[in-house]
Order: structure tokens, then C-alpha cells, then sequence
């Protein structure tokens, strides 16, 4: 029995019947099996699971072109052993199909009976790249983009409400490409030159990254068990969610609230960028979750951060114009970070948009209140739909006359600011896709 195989089914079948975040059940399961796998082991689990999870839709079409049996009479566990054997030998070339076939087949006996086992079988072994092909060839363009890039038909149609066609398949062929790990300089404890020299000493392969204080890795596996991050000389960030902190532009010795923080990456950049001095106040929803921003912070070194458990929808008098800059990287959807959480396009619905807007509206219109007069504000999400971004801001500004635009004067975004005022960014080869609005009180 193949261990490496059996582990990514675990963690797939994880995913689908507790509905766990990709992320968290592949993290389980691969502590739970530390011992069995090897680095090159742990990457193929996290190939196969990340695949299988992204081209579910895709993979899920090709399954009821050849099985008799709908997709909810198939038993979990087989449905996932297909999915897995279907990934491999259509998208995954470093795989031969004789293998693929084979080991699907014995999970299949250990995880079904016979029946099963010829099930899988049979299908798979009729299985070829071509399945994938043909589905270029449907003539109506939104199930095409659908089944091509295994995106959601809801989510087609609300992206092309603000985007023509080709935009549209362009963001959806994106969502699927592997993100680039991206790290962000602790400036605190070190420079762009001195980090550059020990990645070298450690035979890190890396590139500058578009904005300062950036690099991109290059093939490199668990990367928070590197010496340089545990020291804390930098932090995991795409340069996307950076640059959120960074239009901010906070400085020494003020006084700014982050009141969507957790797990802390644009709150710690923000205290490098104001040199550890001045006050941050660090809010989440929970408890968990605002102790990875206190993790954070002391492995950075920062002392400025302070963290509370605090609903930002809820009024709170004492915090009325007490701060000079606010940050507000409100909930969303989250459809700009397909490429690191593809589970989202799964666990989303069309009729969680309005939803989550009356979050997002509710946390600008409480927290806009502890604004000192000609503070500044930045609202933004990692998400791609007008209703959570644009929207949000024009009836903000609608009721709310004493705020106004302010300007985000960012070098290297010309290509990619949309309106003026505010950057949206679709998620491409360079970053992910994010909203990002900078206002400031008269």
C-alpha cells in the first residue's frame, strides 16, 4: 500500500466530510504522520490534496462522463480515491498513468470491496488528457470557463458584471496557478543586503520582489522551520496584502488601530514601518486568533503591538477619535486567494455576498467613528467583487460627508490601478487579488 497516497486521502476526505480548511487538515495529518514521510513525500501529499482540491469541478465533470453511478451514490472515500488517480494522470505529467491506476486501485480494495475496486478500475483506465481538452470546445463561454478552470458558474457570472469575457477567464485561469512564496524583510532585525547574504549561505534561491522589502523564494519547502524565520528575520507575506500596510503609511509614534488583524502579518509590517515606536492596537473576533497576532509579534521582535478580543461592529465609546490611522482589512469572501485557499470556491454562495457586505459595512461605519479629524483610513479586502469593495466605499462616503479620498501615491502600480483612489488587484503569475481604498477624515 502506497502511504504516501493514502495520507492525501485522508486529508481529502478530511476536507470533504468535516469541511475542514485545506490548509488545517493537511497540516494535521501530516504531524500525525511525521515519521512515515520524507520532504519529497510531504510535497507529493501537498501536490495531490492542493490538485485535487482546486480542479474539483473539472475532475468531478470528467467522473460523470464515464461512471454510471451519479457523484452522490459513489461512497466518499472511492469518489476521493478517483479524484486523486483522475488528477494525477491528467495533471500531473511526473506521474505515469500505470501508477496512478494501480495504486487507486488497491486503495480502492482497502477503502471499498471488490465492486469498488473494479469501479475505479474501469474508469480511470479510459481516462486521458484529452478528457480535459474537449471541454475548450463548449461553445457557451461561461460553462466553458467553468469547466476549464474549475471555477464555480456563480462565480463567473459575478465577475462578469464588472469584467468583460476575457477578463473573466483571465482572473479564473489565475486562481489555479501555484502561488510564489513571498517574503517580507523584518526590518527591525535586518536589512535587504545581510537577509539576501544568509539565503545565499543556505542555498535559497530567491529574486527580488516588485515593492522593498520584498523577495520571492524559489523552490523551497517548510519554510517556517528555516533558523532565519524562527530568528524572525522575516515573515511569510504576499506582496498584495504588504502593500495594504503599506499605503497606510504609518509612522513612528502614532497611534493606529488594526481592527481586523489576526494572524498579524499587516499589523507587524505596520510596527516595522513606524520602527517599533508609537502604539498599535490589534483587534480579532477570537480568542485563538488573536494569539497568533501576539506569536507574531514576539517572534518579530515588536513591542508596540497590543492585542484585545473585540467584535469591530460594536461601539466603543472610549475609542472615539482616539487614533490617527486606522486599518480595516475587513472579512471577506476571499475569491482574490484562490491560488492559497482553493477550499473557498467550495464553501462559498452566491447569497453570502449580501451577507458579508453587511459586515463590512457595519465594521467602516463603526470603526470610521474612532478616527481623529484628518486621520486617514484604509479599507480593504483580499477580495474581487464590487459589492465588498466599491460598492461598500460609495455608500460609506454617500452618508458619511466628512470623509473624503486620499491619495495612494505607490510607485510600480500604474498597470494596475483601476480607479482612481483605489487599486484593485486580480490575482495573476505576481500577486494575489486584493481591494484596497485609502479615505481621510476632514
Amino acid at each position: 500500500m502506497d502511504i504516501v497516497r493514502e495520507i492525501a486521502l485522508k486529508a481529502l476526505y478530511k476536507i470533504d466530510k468535516e469541511e475542514a480548511y485545506v490548509n488545517i487538515a493537511l497540516d494535521e495529518i501530516i504531524k500525525e504522520n511525521k515519521r512515515k514521510l520524507e520532504d519529497r513525500d510531504i510535497g507529493f501529499v501537498s501536490e495531490i490534496v492542493y490538485g485535487v482540491t482546486t480542479w474539483k469541478l473539472t475532475i468531478d465533470e470528467i467522473i460523470k462522463k464515464y461512471s454510471k453511478l451519479r457523484i452522490k451514490k459513489i461512497s466518499p472515500w472511492i469518489l476521493n480515491i478517483l479524484r486523486m488517480g483522475i488528477y494525477q494522470i491528467v495533471f500531473l505529467d511526473k506521474v505515469p498513468k500505470s501508477a496512478a491506476v494501480n495504486e487507486s486501485v488497491n486503495l480502492a480494495k482497502r477503502y471499498g470491496h471488490k465492486a469498488s475496486s473494479n469501479f475505479v478500475n474501469a474508469i480511470l483506465r479510459k481516462i486521458d488528457k484529452k478528457d480535459y481538452q474537449t471541454f475548450f470546445e463548449i461553445e457557451n463561454p461561461i460553462e466553458r470557463i467553468s469547466k476549464t478552470t474549475s471555477m464555480p458558474i456563480w462565480i463567473v457570472k459575478e465577475l462578469l458584471k464588472e469584467n468583460d469575457i476575457e477578463k473573466v477567464e483571465e482572473i479564473c485561469k489565475a486562481s489555479n496557478l501555484k502561488p510564489k512564496v513571498e517574503i517580507r524583510i523584518n526590518r527591525l532585525k535586518t536589512n535587504i543586503q545581510q537577509l539576501e547574504n544568509l539565503l545565499k549561505e543556505r542555498n535559497i534561491v530567491f529574486q527580488e520582489g516588485k515593492f522593498e522589502d520584498f523577495l520571492i523564494l524559489e523552490k523551497t519547502k517548510n519554510i517556517e522551520k528555516l533558523d532565519l524565520f524562527e530568528q524572525g528575520y522575516f515573515t511569510i507575506q504576499d506582496e498584495g496584502a504588504g502593500l495594504i500596510a503599506k499605503i497606510l503609511n504609518p509612522k513612528p509614534n502614532e497611534i493606529i488601530l488594526d481592527a481586523c488583524s489576526s494572524p498579524g502579518g499587516k499589523t507587524s509590517y505596520m510596527a516595522e514601518l513606524m520602527n517599533n515606536k508609537g502604539e498599535i492596537i490589534a483587534w480579532d473576533l477570537h480568542p485563538h486568533r488573536v494569539k497568533l497576532v501576539e506569536e507574531t509579534a514576539k517572534r518579530l521582535g515588536i513591542h508596540i503591538i497590543k492585542t484585545e478580543c473585540q467584535d469591530a461592529t460594536i461601539y466603543r465609546e472610549e475609542y472615539k477619535e482616539k487614533f490617527d490611522k486606522i486599518l480595516l482589512d475587513v472579512p471577506c469572501l476571499g475569491i482574490g486567494v484562490l491560488k492559497r485557499k482553493p477550499d473557498i470556491k467550495w464553501k462559498r454562495k452566491p447569497e453570502d455576498i449580501e451577507e458579508i457586505a453587511k459586515i463590512q459595512e457595519n465594521i467602516l461605519k463603526t470603526c470610521s467613528k474612532y478616527l481623529k479629524p484628518k486621520g486617514q483610513l484604509v479599507y480593504a479586502t483580499c477580495s474581487i467583487f464590487s459589492e465588498e469593495n466599491d460598492k461598500i466605499i460609495d455608500k460609506f462616503l454617500e452618508k458619511n460627508t466628512d470623509f473624503t479620498y486620499s491619495k495612494i501615491d505607490i510607485p510600480n502600480l500604474e498597470k494596475n490601478v483601476e480607479k482612481m483612489n483605489k487599486i484593485q488587484l486580480y490575482q495573476n503569475e505576481e500577486t494575489d487579488g486584493f481591494f484596497m481604498c485609502k479615505l481621510q477624515k476632514k
